[in-house]
């Protein structure tokens, strides 16, 4: 396998000018980078065992190729170990997968960002975070990884603030949002296997997703309790007119209850889907259909999504604290859908 590279070179004296030559380049999120060095992006293809000219996607809107020298260059700038290119590869085969829909959730004035799941024994190799402060600081890998892939999202496909990526607010999730399922304590088949892959394998599932929504429920006694809390909040949320998918994030103290009530997945999901609910008169009124309210809106109703298998149920989070998330997805399931791609190794 070649590795000879085919990207412009540029000559800096030191390191230091090096990370501000980047920035003045435009080519940072706003922190400072890795100076991606020739031997520095020949590590990251050497680990992901790819040659630069190999095709990693296509996105037809804007026709452009995504080469693996411009991931790995990429995976540099951000701060990731070689050992994470191959996780960094499969999440931008994802968003390049036409159910992904790049041009959509890239573009919207609403801000979504790239939720990224790991799952598979990768995700514990790589140390990535799946239960205390999950969505916090600390994890190299969660971090990295998800900020490699909006730096290729950024620096190859052109999706900058401003210009392509029109957000009008965003959340903090565009800078990297990498979670792993805690699979070792769950009771349930991890979301891999329920998309059609082995438990031995490896995988990256990629959303467009809002920002994470936590729910605090200490006083509920059961797992009804706390789901009927959780729904209730849903219930709300978003846009409420048919969204493509909400994940939800059963933390430890919550899942210890759902274990205890004997709850399966199909459980929690058939739940959601039925208290979630609102009737058209409430979303009428609510300015999010058109009034005025017609005859039988008070009684018709309308679920949150299309169909009880578009909540996704995941373990994770910390052990301590009656604290559970759920996360929106972004716009219809017609507009962009979740897409589970294979670590190769």
């Amino acid at each position: 396998m070649s590795l000879e590279l085919l990207s412009h070179r540029h000559r800096i004296a030191d390191e230091g000018d090096a990370i501000d030559f980047c920035f003045r380049q435009n080519w940072s999120d706003g922190l400072p980078v890795v100076p991606p060095t020739e031997a520095r992006v020949a590590k990251m293809l050497e680990a992901a065992r790819l040659a630069p000219d190999k095709v990693i996607g296509f996105i037809p809107e804007r026709e452009i190729t995504i080469t693996a020298e411009k991931v790995a260059i990429n995976a540099v700038l951000a701060g990731c170990k070689p050992e994470y290119m191959p996780v960094v590869v499969a999440a931008v085969e994802g968003i390049c997968d036409p159910a992904w829909a790049y041009h959509g959730p890239s573009t919207t004035t609403s801000g979504p960002a790239v939720l990224i799941i790991v799952n598979g024994p990768i995700a514990r190799e790589l140390d990535i975070n799946s239960g205390e402060n999950l969505f916090g600081p600390g994890w190299r890998s969660n971090l990295t990884i998800g900020r490699a892939v909006r730096l290729v999202m950024r620096n190859v496909c052109g999706s900058m603030p401003g210009i392509l990526d029109r957000s009008t607010h965003g959340h903090p999730g565009k800078l990297s949002y990498v979670i792993a399922e805690n699979e070792l304590e769950s009771p349930w088949t991890p979301l891999h296997v329920d998309r059609g892959f082995k438990a031995e394998q490896s995988t990256v599932t990629v959303l467009a997703a809002d920002g994470p929504r936590q729910i605090f429920s200490q006083l509920a006694p059961t797992t009804e309790g706390v789901l009927t809390l959780m729904a209730d909040d849903m219930r709300i949320s978003g846009g409420v007119i048919g969204q493509t998918h909400y994940v939800v994030l059963l933390a430890g103290e919550h899942m210890e209850m759902v274990v205890r009530d004997g709850w399966t997945k199909r459980d929690v999901k058939r739940f959601l889907f039925e208290n979630t609910m609102n009737t058209y008169a409430h979303l009428r009124r609510t300015h999010r259909f058109p009034m005025p309210i017609k005859p039988g809106d008070e009684t018709r109703i309308r679920p949150l999504v299309s169909n009880e298998d578009m909540f996704f149920i995941l373990p994770a989070g910390g052990t301590a604290g009656a604290f559970s998330s759920y996360i929106p997805g972004w716009a219809k399931e017609s507009w962009s859908r979740m897409v589970t791609k294979e670590v190769v190794r």
